[in-house]
């Protein structure tokens, strides 16, 4: 009998942060928004910071993720590493608000010493708004 799920995992430096048999993965790539089915083509790609949406049957989960990889290998195998990412029952909203406000005042005042110091502050800001958007959806 034919596979009919993916085996998925997201993976950050620190720990595992899902790992089951899933139906579907949507994530944003450099190339734009992929969903990964059973029986995709092997691929490895660049993922940018956002929401991955999984689908399990009947369920739906979204993970918060910052850029990083993922890796379709044969076997319904799908591997992301991502340099951070939460599960949206994970998210403190009030946490990310402040470090969205915290990024987006210090770009505003231009209180950085650099173009590499700027660009740290553009990703926490786009990863802040990942986890509010994230976090936000789960609670619709």
């Amino acid at each position: 009998m034919a596979t009919t799920t993916l085996q998925f995992v997201v993976i950050t430096p620190e720990r595992v942060v899902f790992r089951a048999p899933v139906d579907s993965v949507s994530l944003m790539t450099e190339m734009g928004e992929i969903t990964i089915l059973p029986h995709h083509m092997p691929v490895v790609g660049i993922v940018k910071a956002g929401e991955v949406r999984i689908r399990e049957g009947a369920s739906e989960h979204h993970v918060a993720t910052a850029a990083g990889y993922v890796q379709v290998r044969g076997g319904n195998e799908v591997i992301l590493l991502a340099d951070a990412a939460e599960r949206a029952d994970e998210i403190d909203v009030v946490r990310a608000e402040a470090a969205r406000a915290r990024a987006h005042e210090l770009i505003t005042k231009r209180q950085f010493a650099n173009d590499i110091e700027f660009a740290a502050l553009q990703a926490a800001l786009e990863r802040s708004l990942v986890r509010i958007r994230v976090a936000r959806r789960r609670r619709a």
